[in-house]
């Protein structure tokens, strides 16, 4: 069966990991959760408030993770996520999440990184030169890593596939099923 890694760990936006993960299931795929250790991960969910100048976060789902970063052989799997929400902005920094993702870039993979997941791309040195979407508030961010902030819904750049946020689920998942079928077909 082909195989689909997501990236994530604790405070992850609930939407942002449980959509793909269902999603790819219906399509055919095998879908493995990794994150910096293999345990029960608490994922959040961020809202908007009326009179709030940012979003609030508010406990969300629990969902075990398979593996653990360094226990995942990256040449087994045809594509990865990179959800957003707060626990990018931590599995960023670790050595083995940046091996991971470094290699689906390399190997031009479907990569599909949705809100606060391209600061994982970015911290591992690969976005320079590429357009990516992704919250809004990270245009700077996506900037100073070399890439060119592009505010869509779906925005496609070889494999590469980004959203802004949770809203943007229909058309970016679309997108990164579209490059998935034509690079890796699920297979039974």
């Amino acid at each position: 069966m082909t195989k689909v890694l997501i990236l994530t760990g604790d405070a992850a936006e609930d939407l942002e990991v449980m959509y793909p993960y269902q999603r790819l299931l219906e399509e055919g795929y095998q879908v493995d959760i990794a994150a910096p250790a293999k345990k029960k991960l608490q994922f959040v969910v961020h809202d908007f408030v009326d009179g709030f100048d940012t979003y609030t976060e508010k406990p969300g789902h629990t969902w075990p993770a398979d593996l653990a970063f360094a226990d995942v052989n990256p040449a087994e799997y045809a594509a990865v996520v990179l959800p957003g929400g707060r626990a990018p902005e931590y599995i960023r920094n670790d050595p083995e999440c940046q091996r991971l993702i470094r290699h689906f870039f390399a190997e031009d993979k479907p990569i599909a990184q949705l809100c606060h997941g391209p600061l994982i791309s970015a911290a591992a040195g690969v976005l320079a030169g590429r357009r990516s979407s992704a919250y809004p508030a990270l245009a700077t961010d996506l900037e100073a890593a070399g890439a060119q902030f592009i505010d869509g819904e779906a925005v496609v750049d070889g494999m590469l596939v980004s959203g802004r946020a949770w809203p943007d689920h229909p058309a970016w998942m679309r997108e990164f099923i579209r490059l998935l079928r034509a690079k890796a077909p699920a297979t039974d």
